[in-house]
């Protein structure tokens, strides 16, 4: 299958907009090279990157979405001028150069970022392992292994690792946990391997629902984890002890008012994607929904937020 990469340079405050327009119009993947992330893990010594040279120009943040060579593209691409323009409209130029594109096969995409993708260590116990990479794990340590294909969520992303961080923290065997916008199912395989007893994935793109069973069962969880395709938390039955929800601020904001009807009286909302810039703006839609954020995490201009219902 053929598919179109479409890249624009753009600020680190336009980033989240950017990344939401791609993912409205349909991509099959989004990736976002920001520099000062690189520069920070590069220092960090949890990932190998000794082949990446810092990063100078650290202004400039690239957001490249994948679409599918087929009869909607034009007006795909037609769309994202369309939605870039409005950006620029409502916070001023965010833009550097031209929109650039490439097409590409699927193959050629899913293993052109591998090389950059190493073993990392995310938290005290959890360690990322991609498929293809040996590792000798630590007694303690729960190894997720992972292949992302063209779904999002490596865990090497400051939002994937908080979120993680946080679920070291809530989750208790024997809980069940939503997680909405599963992507790759990172967050749900870090779920299990933490002792939770039924997680249910969730993702409105078929490719990452594809991707996410497939991690899942590598991992030989399929008992416990059930992938689904569906819309936030419509796709979900009952209500769970933690629902996670690592996507964008606007999205999180659309999902709140939904959250107390699938909470479990003295249940957990994490909600990571947020850029920092946004904080104020979920914290006062969390409150207006009857939610309280009892902790926050920042790192690299992105913030986690754990809430619970008010009393």
């Amino acid at each position: 299958m053929q598919w179109v990469e479409v890249s624009i340079q753009t600020t680190h405050a336009a980033t989240e907009a950017v990344a939401d327009v791609f993912h409205s119009l349909g991509a099959g993947g989004v990736v976002i090279e920001d520099p000062l992330l690189l520069n920070t893990l590069r220092t960090s010594g949890t990932w190998e990157l000794c082949d990446i040279p810092e990063q100078e120009n650290t202004e400039i943040v690239v957001v490249t979405a994948y679409f599918p060579d087929d009869s909607e593209l034009h007006d795909r691409l037609a769309s994202v001028e369309e939605e870039m323009t409005a950006i620029e409209g409502r916070i001023g130029s965010c833009r550097f150069g031209n929109t650039c594109f490439r097409t590409i096969s699927e193959t050629d995409w899913e293993n052109e970022w591998k090389q950059f993708f190493h073993t990392t260590r995310i938290t005290e116990h959890i360690v990322i392992k991609p498929t293809w990479e040996e590792y000798e794990a630590e007694p303690d340590d729960k190894v997720i292994e992972l292949d992302p294909g063209m779904a999002f969520g490596t865990g090497t992303h400051h939002t994937t690792g908080m979120c993680m961080r946080r679920l070291e923290k809530v989750i208790e065997p024997g809980m069940t946990v939503f997680d909405v916008g599963t992507g790759s199912g990172i967050l749900s395989i870090a779920a299990a391997k933490l002792g939770a007893k039924y997680v249910k994935a969730i993702d409105i793109d078929a490719t990452a629902v594809k991707v996410a069973r497939e991690n899942v069962a590598n991992n030989y969880l399929s008992s416990v984890i059930e992938v689904a395709k569906g819309d936030l938390l419509h796709a979900t039955e009952g209500k769970a002890d933690v629902i996670i929800a690592n996507i964008i601020a606007d999205i999180i904001i659309m999902l709140l008012p939904d959250i107390l009807g699938k909470l479990n009286k003295d249940g957990v909302f994490l909600a990571s994607g947020i850029i920092s810039d946004r904080l104020e703006d979920v914290t006062e839609a969390a409150k207006n929904n009857g939610l309280y954020v009892e902790a926050v995490d920042t790192q690299g201009g992105w913030v986690v937020m754990q809430m619970r219902r008010e009393e």
